[in-house]
């Protein structure tokens, strides 16, 4: 099932086309994996999609919904969460913490309930820990609980991100370079986390320079060069399309 659709999606600054007509869908149940070189578009891609820039043209819908002039909260509250190039954890408080933020961010529970610790707030309450400890064992990272972000290393720090941002319950998880900075056992292990949340269901979308973790890990893939898509199939597909081989992927893929 199409949750997430770019229909001619567009955005100029000034005379620049930074990104051009671009038609792009997002299953349920499947990781889409979205690849070019640095500079193609592809943050500002995903920008346009979650509310950070204004379309010049086009739409975005979330399940037949047109989302196009949502502001960024209002994108994460529909359905449609994200991580970022560069980690934006809060250092001053713990791992638990910051993923606390996430579900304080839906509490369903009143100020003045939690001010008073009525029943309803201490049953939340007891709901949020324990999500939050599945969490972190989904993720590994149960032992960094109580740890700031600076204090681990950048490999959990990216763990400790999207498990905050899975904690805002999305039905579309945006991860823009998920595996920067990640050792090869590292992004295996995010891998098989991310294939395991899809086989649940979600719908991800994965911007990402590790060609062989998008080779081994996307149901489909579209190749953007310039703000435009210049190929989308399956990973096999991908891997031997001439165009894309020779432009972009080069000896990399070849070897993945």
């Amino acid at each position: 099932m199409s949750l997430l659709q770019l229909k001619g999606v567009s955005r100029s600054f000034g005379g620049l086309k930074a990104v051009q007509g671009v038609d792009m869908t997002v299953e349920a149940g499947r990781i889409t994996g979205l690849v070019g070189p640095n500079g193609a578009g592809k943050t500002t891609l995903v920008n346009l999609a979650t509310g950070f820039l204004r379309l010049s043209s086009g739409r975005v819908l979330l399940d037949e919904r047109d989302v196009t002039e949502l502001q960024p909260h209002e994108v994460v509250a529909a359905g449609i969460a994200r991580t970022f190039q560069q980690c934006r954890l809060l250092n001053e408080v713990s791992v638990a913490e910051n993923i606390r933020l996430a579900f304080d961010h839906r509490s369903r529970t009143s100020l003045l309930s939690r001010l008073l610790h009525l029943r309803a707030t201490r049953r939340e309450g007891e709901a949020v820990d324990a999500a939050i400890a599945a969490l972190l064992g989904e993720f590994g990272i149960e032992d960094f609980k109580v740890d700031l972000p600076p204090e681990i290393s950048y490999g959990h720090q990216r763990r400790v991100e999207i498990a905050r941002a899975l904690a805002m319950e999305p039905r579309v998880l945006v991860l823009d370079e998920p595996a920067a900075g990640l050792i090869d056992s590292e992004a295996t292990e995010l891998s098989a986390v991310l294939r395991a949340r899809a086989d649940r269901g979600l719908a991800l979308l994965l911007i990402e320079h590790n060609m062989s973790m998008v080779m081994s890990l996307c149901d489909d893939i579209y190749v953007l060069d310039s703000g435009e898509i210049i190929a989308h199939g399956r990973p096999d597909e991908i891997r031997s399309n001439p165009r894309v081989l020779r432009a972009y992927l080069g000896d990399t893929v070849c070897s993945a």
